[in-house]
């Protein structure tokens, strides 16, 4: 007779994180700057870190990639010089004119698309609003580039 039961209401996670990402309340467009969130020395320790870390990245992957091009055209060469390959040099010069000549024709026209030019504004809406973050991700990324 003197048992009580408790009702309780069970949240099931997968659920509730479907109908609410993590991503929404960092980067909706209602959220506001991060300057009314959190502040300074918050906003550069996070744009530093974060650009430090692209910056090194990006230093790492330019060093691979710059390795496997030039050792490609490195080997090319010595397979064109030993007699593997032949090119055929007035060919390659066709098709570069032929590329040449069609960039010529879409950078003349020089203007951007409804959608990119919505995106770029959302962009530069997004620096000016988050200044502070912004120069701490430009100081990291340099140092990360750097190192």
């Amino acid at each position: 007779a003197g048992v009580k039961e408790d009702t309780f209401k069970v949240l099931d996670l997968t659920e509730y994180t479907k109908n609410r990402p993590w991503w929404r309340k960092v980067f909706a467009p209602s959220s506001g700057s991060s300057a009314e969130k959190y502040n300074v020395a918050t906003q550069l320790l996070i744009g530093g870190v974060t650009g430090w870390c692209t910056g090194f990245i990006f230093q790492k992957v330019g060093k691979l990639a710059a390795t496997a091009v030039g050792g490609g055209f490195f080997l090319l060469q010595i397979a064109n010089h030993t007699g593997y390959i032949k090119v055929d040099w007035k060919l390659v010069e066709r098709d570069v004119n032929k590329a040449k000549q069609q960039l010529k024709f879409h950078s003349s026209g020089n203007k951007m698309s409804p959608e990119v030019k919505s995106k770029v504004d959302e962009v530069i809406i997004f620096l000016k609003k988050n200044v502070i973050l912004t120069g701490g991700f430009a100081g990291g990324f340099l140092l990360g580039m750097a190192s």
